[in-house]
């Protein structure tokens, strides 16, 4: 254990320094003998977690990996906080998804035992044109992309409420607003209603969904309204977090 810690605070004293440190000032800088720092640094270079150039010492490709795996693993938790957040202030569960590389994949989602998500029971990524969630992206798509993934994943009944064919999906997406939530009753799962609000980033296709009970579809234009509201609040800090 003394051995992994002070390793650690050598690896934390590179990183202060941009353009590298020697054995010397490092040593100095951890209160480290400077044998025993010298053995850890070249135990830490040969296993890539530092990189020695001149006499110098760099953070290597590993720690730079670990870096990167942290602050994605940061990011991914800051949207799952939100996600919890607005299902327990608005009692429904809460979806987030993308459109990316051509396929519909929803990232996240925060439900309870009391307000359970949605049974996903036919593929999500085949029945896009069913779901509000992939009714939301495709409508942020252009028409090229849109019938590209039409023809990959054709228009099919799922319920009695699904649309019915290709043409009849792309004229509503074309009906529906930039920013405007799409709404969906039963058109995926009988006894469910949802929507999806669509989210900007930059250039790409993503959502926030909600989805209740049929019989509570009568709360499901104020849910969404307040889903809107938190997600303007929080937009700012999220804009990069939802990158995911």
């Amino acid at each position: 254990m003394g051995s992994v810690q002070r390793a650690m605070r050598l690896l934390e004293s590179v990183a202060e320094h941009e353009h590298g440190a020697p054995a010397k000032q490092l040593a100095r800088e951890t209160g480290l003998a400077l044998p025993t720092a010298y053995h850890l640094l070249r135990t830490l270079v040969h296993e890539g977690y530092l990189h020695r150039d001149k006499g110098l010492f760099f953070l290597g490709e590993a720690a730079e990996r670990l870096s990167s795996s942290g602050a994605e693993q940061k990011r991914r938790s800051t949207v799952v906080e939100a996600l919890a957040h607005w299902r327990d202030l608005i009692g429904v569960p809460v979806y987030y998804a993308q459109y990316r590389n051509g396929e519909i994949e929803v990232l996240c989602v925060s439900d309870s035992p009391g307000n359970p998500a949605v049974d996903e029971w036919a593929d999500f990524r085949e029945t896009g044109h069913a779901h509000a969630i992939g009714q939301c992206l495709l409508a942020q798509l252009d028409d090229e992309a849109r019938r590209d993934h039409l023809d990959r994943y054709p228009v099919q009944s799922i319920t009695p409420y699904t649309v019915r064919d290709g043409h009849s999906l792309l004229r509503r997406l074309e009906r529906t607003a930039r920013m405007e939530p799409v709404i969906e009753r039963q058109e995926y799962a009988l006894g469910t209603v949802c929507a999806a609000i669509p989210i900007t980033l930059g250039n790409a296709a993503a959502t926030m969904a909600i989805s209740l009970p049929a019989h509570q579809a009568d709360r499901l234009l104020a849910a969404t309204q307040q889903l809107q509201e938190e997600i303007g609040r929080l937009m700012g800090s999220l804009a990069i977090s939802i990158s995911i």
